[in-house]
């Protein structure tokens, strides 16, 4: 399971955000920020609360109860390399029927077979 702090971070690097973008919003000092995602210092309750809130995203996930959120939703964004979220659910709409279930099928594949 992982830990609060790389969920955090994850989520700020997802979001393209800088740490202070994060401290400024929450109150706070960049470094006491950088102390939460580091391990040095103890996250308080009403700083998982806002974030929950700045994210989007459940308590619950946050906390590692959770793990529905599918990352940053934004379909224009780089999802791989130069690639968009947008461009890859265009490609596949161009699908017929029978490949979308072959894609679905191979997807379901590669997740039940992931080592991690």
């Amino acid at each position: 399971m992982r830990e609060l702090r790389e969920i955090l971070r994850n989520l700020r690097e997802d979001h393209h955000l800088k740490q202070k973008v994060v401290a400024n919003y929450l109150g706070i000092s960049q470094q006491t920020y950088s102390n939460y995602e580091n391990g040095r210092r103890e996250i308080p309750t009403w700083v998982v609360t806002s974030l929950s809130k700045y994210y989007k995203v459940s308590t619950d996930y946050l906390l590692g109860a959770d793990t529905s959120y599918l990352g940053n939703t934004n379909l224009r964004n780089t999802y791989l390399e130069n690639i968009t979220v947008h461009d890859v659910m265009y490609d596949i709409q161009k699908l017929n029927p029978g490949k979308r279930r072959d894609l679905v099928k191979f997807i379901r594949y590669l997740k039940s077979s992931r080592t991690s």
